[in-house]
């Protein structure tokens, strides 16, 4: 049976002050099913045309992050899976951030995540 669930798209904003982004992962979270993943994809030729000065590493780090706080890894991966969504989710002015939420149903929350990485990055 379909259940609803919640999506984010990482961006990897260089120089906030241009908002010119670049779509880097997604964040899905189904409470239903007890679910919160993230798959990560950086175009990396795509975000040095964009800003060429840009630290790769530091970039890589901070998105390779993301899966681990939704596994349950690191301080705020002890949170509970809603506290841990809406902590990925917050507004941010770094050069990394997410879209606002957006909502779909699924039958299966890790083909959702399959899809939307598909279609956005």
């Amino acid at each position: 049976m379909p259940c609803a669930f919640d999506y984010a798209i990482v961006r990897v904003v260089p120089r906030v002050e241009r908002e010119e982004f670049i779509n880097a992962g997604v964040i899905v979270f189904c409470d239903a099913r007890d679910y919160l993943a993230a798959g990560i994809a950086l175009d990396e030729a795509r975000l040095l045309a964009l800003f060429r000065a840009v630290d790769l590493d530091l970039v890589r780090q901070h998105l390779a992050a993301i899966p681990l706080v939704c596994e349950g890894k690191g301080p705020i991966g002890q949170l509970p899976l809603r506290e841990r969504w809406h902590w990925l989710t917050a507004p941010r002015s770094t050069i990394l951030q997410v879209s606002p939420p957006h909502t779909g149903l699924t039958d299966a929350p890790e083909e959702a995540l399959a899809r939307l990485m598909g279609t956005y990055c």
